[in-house]
C-alpha cells in the first residue's frame, strides 16, 4: 500500500483546531479597539482646549484613565496577537521565530506597562511644574 497523494493523507481529519482562540481574540480586540478609539477621539474633540494643562485635567478624571488603561491594554493585546500570528506563519527558521515571539512579547508587556504606568502617573499624581 502506497502512501497516496497529500489530500488523500489528510482527507477526513478535520481541523487542527489550531489558531481558533487566536482568530476570536484577535475580533475581540479589534471590537474593543473600536469602541475605545472612538471613544478616545471624541472625548479629544470635546475638549474647548488642546494644550498641555487642558490635556492634563482631562487625564486627572477617574473615567478618562481607566478607559485609557483599558484602550491601552486593548491595544497592546491585539497588536501582540496580530504579530504573533504573521511570525509564527511567516518565519521558517525555528530559532528565528522563538527570538522574534520573545521580543514581540517583552515589546508588548514592556510597552503596555510603560504606557499604564505613565496614565496612572498623570491620573493619580498629575504632573509637577
Amino acid at each position: 500500500m502506497g502512501t497516496g497523494t497529500g489530500i488523500g493523507r489528510v482527507r477526513g481529519l478535520g481541523s487542527a483546531r489550531h489558531g481558533g482562540l487566536h482568530w476570536w481574540h484577535q475580533r475581540l480586540t479589534a471590537a474593543g479597539n473600536l469602541i475605545l478609539v472612538l471613544w478616545f477621539v471624541i472625548s479629544l474633540f470635546r475638549l474647548p482646549l488642546h494644550d498641555f494643562p487642558t490635556i492634563l485635567q482631562w487625564m486627572s478624571s477617574p473615567f478618562v484613565a481607566v478607559g485609557l488603561v483599558l484602550m491601552t491594554v486593548s491595544v497592546f493585546w491585539h497588536l501582540k496577537i496580530g504579530l504573533q500570528v504573521f511570525i509564527e506563519d511567516y518565519v521558517h527558521d525555528d530559532a528565528l521565530r522563538v527570538a522574534a515571539l520573545m521580543a514581540l512579547n517583552f515589546y508588548a508587556v514592556g510597552g503596555g506597562a510603560l504606557a499604564i504606568f505613565s496614565i496612572l502617573k498623570i491620573a493619580l499624581l498629575g504632573v509637577k511644574g
